[in-house]
């Protein structure tokens, strides 16, 4: 199994926790998204993925992208420990977590978004930031609400297991921390950020501990 992985991407970090939970054995081929004009418009990758995005699973010649795919096709290849609940409706509040961050806010503040802005909008690195956090803010206002609505049993987003859900949220934060955007409304959210950061599976995702890093 292969991942082209970008170290400090918020989709491809959701990915490394996965594999690490699911104790999957993989290759990692690094897509540098700056470098060289952004490895990810480079004609080899884009066979590989016509969207130009990070990550891309390689599974026997199988491709798939998209984060969000790329996890539950692993939950269901690897059904131990589960990344979704067992009933129905709790698969749709999980599901309904992580889609809010993983739809609505991390399009909206990702590279590509941004320096869109700076080259058609001309916008200056505080407008850049303002946008950023005007997005991370209603994003993370919802989260919270929605946690205090679910059924939040322990240090995690919903019940007591690490589902996808936190995987979606770690990463979030991760980048909030990461662009200086204070935190001190959540404290549900850092509770459960927090938790997670104690955990092998998440520490060992980190864009800090990746073997990339120093790219």
């Amino acid at each position: 199994m292969k991942l082209y992985d970008y170290y400090r991407s918020t989709a491809c970090y959701r990915v490394r926790i996965a594999l690490n939970l699911k104790q999957i054995r993989y290759e990692k081929i690094e897509i540098h998204l700056i470098n060289q004009g952004g490895e990810q418009h480079h004609p080899d990758y884009l066979k590989l993925n016509p969207q130009g995005l990070v990550p891309t699973l390689d599974e026997n010649g199988h491709i798939i992208g998209q984060s969000l795919a790329i996890i539950e096709y692993l939950d269901e290849l690897h059904p131990t420990p589960p990344l979704l609940p067992k009933t129905l409706l709790a698969r749709a509040h999980v599901r309904q977590l992580a889609l809010l961050l993983a739809c609505d806010v991390h399009p909206l503040n990702n590279l590509r978004t941004t320096n869109r802005l700076r080259s058609q909008f001309e916008a200056n690195d505080e407008q850049v930031q303002d946008w950023y956090f005007h997005w991370l803010k209603l994003g993370f206002d919802a989260f919270e609400t929605q946690l205090r609505a679910l059924p939040h049993k322990g240090p995690v987003c919903y019940g007591d297991e690490v589902t996808l859900a936190d995987i979606c949220l770690v990463p979030q934060v991760f980048n909030a921390h990461r662009f200086g955007f204070a935190m001190d409304d959540y404290p549900l959210i850092n509770e459960i950020n927090a938790h997670c950061l104690t955990l092998a599976q998440f520490i060992d995702a980190k864009p800090s501990v990746d073997q990339q890093a120093s790219l």
